[in-house]
């Protein structure tokens, strides 16, 4: 059956799935999750004793699994963040589908759930092929005016060759950039985390592989929904000391 969706991220179970009423043992779910984690509990096994502790359906135990992190995981991230203002004159390096997908979703009025370690992710998943929506020229623009303000040194997109139309979102990506004289690098590679891990630039992604592996990064799709989506629905699950 062909993909006919035109927006990103939405689900018509999320209503009920994180009502206000959810939240309180959502957190715990959290909370209990991380606590395995910062204890070397496997994250599969982990996660399938709070799931099932708390009856918890598979897309409330990913937006657990994507807002989780254990305690060691949480201070090196601190550690390793720069501030948006931090970035003029230097090099970033934007995991491109990661950044991208999140925006979209914001803008279509998916859920945002913010994570333990500040971060903004969404639900939504391009299962190995990438399908353009309504929001997609639209969130590489907001992304676009974001950096321009930021000013940034060389800014270079890393987008996953594997995966289907890579090559026509790097096209559009580069023509938006072109028409609008921002000076970016659009690369296709086979692992964008491997590349990110490895670079010197300051790195623009939310993935957690990335975040524990790279050198310097930026909460950049969290900064943007923040300071230019105030519509989003951003659900915050870190527990409330």
């Amino acid at each position: 059956m062909p993909d006919k969706r035109t927006h990103r991220g939405q689900h018509p179970a999320d209503a009920k799935l994180f009502a206000p009423e959810m939240m309180c043992e959502l957190r715990s779910a959290l909370a209990d999750y991380s606590l395995l984690l910062s204890k070397g509990y496997a994250e599969k096994s982990a996660l399938k004793l709070v799931g099932d502790r708390f009856a918890l359906t598979q897309r409330q135990r990913l937006a657990v699994m994507r807002s989780a992190c254990s305690d060691e995981q949480l201070e090196l991230r601190t550690q390793k963040l720069v501030k948006p203002d931090a970035i003029n004159g230097r090099d970033i390096a934007i995991d491109g589908y990661n950044c991208l997908i999140t925006v979209e979703a914001a803008m279509s009025g998916g859920l945002i759930f913010k994570g333990r370690d500040g971060c903004f992710r969404d639900l939504a998943g391009i299962h190995g092929t990438y399908r353009k929506v309504t929001e997609t020229i639209p969130a590489i623009e907001l992304i676009g005016s974001f950096l321009e303000e930021a000013k940034p040194g060389r800014v270079l997109w890393l987008l996953d060759s594997p995966v289907s139309n890579s090559g026509r979102l790097k096209t559009l990506i580069g023509e938006l950039a072109r028409d609008n004289e921002w000076d970016w690098e659009i690369e296709l590679t086979i692992s964008p985390d491997a590349r990110l891990i490895k670079s010197e630039h300051i790195v623009a992604s939310s993935d957690s592989v990335v975040l524990d592996g790279c050198k310097k990064w930026v909460n950049l799709a969290a900064e943007i929904i923040k300071q230019r989506l105030a519509h989003a629905r951003i659900i915050d699950l870190s527990p409330h000391m």
